[in-house]
């Protein structure tokens, strides 16, 4: 048989229709053609590993005897509203760690049995994480 006349018994028929499946739209033949990932979420799964993120720093005894007696300060003065500079430890809700955040508001709340602060922007603080507090006078 001749290459050039391989297919001549079947070149000229019509194209099949089945007659139990409906017709497949062009847009839905072409995604059976298109990329497919195999591993959904590698990728960002990656990116989340190299993601840094820091250690809370543990205070020296002077340092925590400092913070407490400038948060003594700012419960005597909360009437006030006065204006705060706050750094603060967010720990990380994914990996070990977490980041250090400095926020400037007015306190809100200052909930001694919760152990919390509660800016004006409703950020909550927790006293354990606080880093340094500034009072602006």
């Amino acid at each position: 048989m001749n290459d050039k006349h391989k297919y001549h018994d079947i070149i000229n028929l019509p194209h099949y229709i089945s007659k139990t499946r409906p017709h497949m739209p062009l847009i839905d033949r072409a995604a059976q053609f298109s990329s497919f990932a195999a591993l959904s979420g590698h990728k960002e799964a990656i990116k989340e590993t190299e993601r840094i993120t820091d250690e809370m720093l543990e205070l020296s005894e002077d340092t925590k005897k400092i913070l407490s007696e400038k948060l003594t300060k700012l419960k005597n003065c909360i009437n006030e509203y006065p204006e705060i500079e706050i750094t603060y430890f967010v720990p990380d809700t994914k990996k070990a760690g977490g980041s250090y955040n400095t926020i400037i508001g007015k306190i809100k709340k200052y909930d001694e049995y919760n152990r919390v602060l509660i800016l004006d922007n409703n950020t909550v603080i927790h006293f354990d994480y606080i880093y340094n507090v500034l009072i602006e006078n």
